[in-house]
């Protein structure tokens, strides 16, 4: 059905710079199959599955899909041919209506017939396309979420939105970078199970690119390991993931907690708040623990539990109703004695807390334009305390009160995005954060940062790169540096690492583990990937609607984890 031949791909980066990403590719692919890819961040995955989709140009080789060829000379023609007999669902991705579930795959059914789905005509779209439209949301278990508006939908379930789509334009082949990355083991296995029947029922071809050795056998026939951008091995799924797990760095042993002292407690948290989802409400009661100084605390649940706003709580990016978050304040040159902090009331104190604090979203976004050491450069300012005690001088000159400076301190710990959105609401500009927070100077940042980049498995060059011209494993990395540059006493990690392959995954755990040791780093994350939470944590915490069902061993936790999910894929015998 596909055929592969001698493909070639060589990226140019906007400083000169030529990347090989695949090299004399040869690949045959059977119709009605599920083929595997895996291999390391940066391997050439990614890159082949969209010039399979038709997107993206290549420099030598031919492909050929039935009676479709495209070579890498062929007109613009062929490459539209070619992605009409394509869907593809790239990682990260959330491209949806903000109208029901159900009017998202009309639109997509009828641009498919018509060619614009922005114009579709819903009466005459109901009529035409309705049963096919319930059809397919069956097909991806959605059936009884078709009248649930699309921004509402958990994150596993607007993937399977997303898989109706694609299914919507009838695709000979499907197409899947990482679809099922980010979503906890509950909702993968609803992801992995929607992507069965669509194989099974519908004779699709599927192409799968995942890091996970565990999703690949559960769902490839065969699978391909990619290594610098060229095959290194082709065939058993079973054997082939083992081999590529033989690249795993040896653990380094976890430095364990003994006798220190208590630097967080959350006292009595209540907060609730509404999913919009169905009108259901979640509610947090009764949130009490203490984290200990070196702790690597995982905070385990399912999606929908609560596990982002906790850890939003605690980083005092989101107010609690009730309760306190208290931060320990060690003795200072304005003080002769510890104190706790806390980090829902806005003071100077808080200040001196937030710049000693890392934090690294789920939804992390790396500036598009601007270059890796641009931001390292405003990071390294945002948390320098010669900046932060010059921008208190510079507030008081611009007679802005200490609150006021606080709650602009405390927008850059926030995405980007988001920072942007609340300093519109208030009418300011986001340039009033760097006015305030001059950024590190430029030409410093590379030796403040080389100890980090080589912990993390990061070359030097990237630097110089903007995100468009990273791997999805380069780019968190690149914002786990950016959380860790101001070597921060506390760090807070929400779903970081979803993107990375386990090769990349150990590099990083290691070095998580390395920097906890050295420097005594605290670290609160959340995580769904079982393995690294078995690996990395010393103490855990199960949530589940909103309340915590246990805190124990991080091995008897996700135990726990693992029943609740009741997920299938992560049995070691299918």
């Amino acid at each position: 059905m596909i055929k592969i031949e001698n493909l070639t791909k060589t990226y140019k980066l906007d400083n000169g710079e030529e990347i090989s990403a695949l090299k004399n590719i040869n690949l045959s692919v059977n119709e009605g199959e599920i083929l595997g890819i895996i291999g390391v961040s940066g391997s050439g995955k990614t890159s082949l599955l969209r010039i399979l989709r038709g997107v993206e140009s290549f420099d030598s080789g031919k492909i050929t899909l039935d009676d479709i060829e495209v070579s890498f000379d062929s007109s613009q023609y062929y490459f539209t041919k070619l992605k009409k007999a394509t869907a593809i669902h790239l990682q990260r991705s959330f491209g949806l209506w903000p109208e029901t579930a159900f009017d998202n795959v009309i639109r997509k059914l009828f641009g498919a017939k018509y060619g614009d789905e922005a114009m579709t005509d819903f009466d005459y779209a109901y009529d035409q396309f309705g049963d096919e439209a319930k059809n397919i949301l069956k097909l991806v278990g959605l059936e009884d979420k078709q009248d649930h508006f699309a921004p509402v939908l958990s994150g596993g379930e607007k993937q399977r939105l997303i898989m109706a789509r694609q299914l919507a334009k009838k695709p000979k082949v499907l197409l899947l970078d990482e679809p099922a990355t980010m979503a906890c083991p509950k909702t993968k296995q609803e992801i992995l199970d929607s992507i069965k029947r669509i194989n099974k029922e519908l004779g699709v071809t599927v192409i799968l690119v995942s890091h996970l050795p565990e999703v690949h056998k559960f769902l490839a026939d065969r699978l391909i390991l990619i290594e610098n951008g060229e095959i290194k091995e082709e065939g058993n799924v079973k054997s082939i993931s083992e081999d590529f797990l033989k690249g795993l760095d040896p653990q380094v042993a976890i430095d364990p907690i003994i006798d220190e002292e208590t630097v967080v407690r959350i006292q009595d948290i209540e907060k609730r708040f509404y999913l919009i989802k169905g009108g259901e409400v979640l509610e947090m009661n009764d949130i009490n623990f203490d984290i200990k100084k070196r702790d690597i605390l995982s905070i385990v649940g399912p999606s929908g539990a609560g596990k982002t706003i906790l850890l939003r709580i605690i980083g005092g990016l989101e107010h609690p109703d009730n309760g306190k978050v208290l931060f320990k304040l060690n003795a200072d040159t304005d003080s002769n004695e510890d104190i706790f902090v806390d980090i829902s009331e806005a003071s100077v104190n808080r200040m001196k807390i937030r710049r000693k604090m890392g934090i690294m979203h789920q939804e992390f976004a790396l500036s598009h334009y601007a270059t890796i050491r641009d931001q390292l450069a405003v990071k390294l300012g945002f948390k320098n305390q010669y900046v932060v005690d010059e921008a208190r001088k510079k507030a008081k000159e611009l007679e802005l009160g200490d609150e006021l400076l606080d709650a602009l301190y405390q927008l850059t710990d926030l995405p980007e995005a988001e920072a942007k959105s609340r300093l519109e609401k208030i009418g300011l500009l986001p340039d009033i954060l760097e006015d305030l927070f001059p950024r590190f100077p430029e030409k410093a940042v590379k030796e403040e940062i080389k100890p980090l980049f080589n912990a993390l498995n990061l070359s030097l060059d990237v630097l110089n790169r903007k995100s468009y011209e990273l791997s999805g494993g380069q780019k968190v990395r690149a914002m786990l540096a950016l959380a860790l540059a101001s070597k921060p006493e506390i760090l807070l990690l929400d779903e970081p690492f979803g993107d990375l392959d386990p090769i990349t995954l150990r590099i990083v755990a290691n070095s998580i583990k390395s920097i906890n040791k050295e420097f005594g780093t605290t670290i609160i994350m959340v995580s769904h990937n079982i393995d690294f939470i078995k690996e990395l944590s010393k103490t855990a915490i199960l949530i589940e609607e909103g309340k915590i069902i246990d805190v124990d061993n991080p091995l008897n936790i996700v135990d726990k984890f693992v029943t609740l999910c009741n997920a299938e894929y992560l049995c070691e015998n299918f």
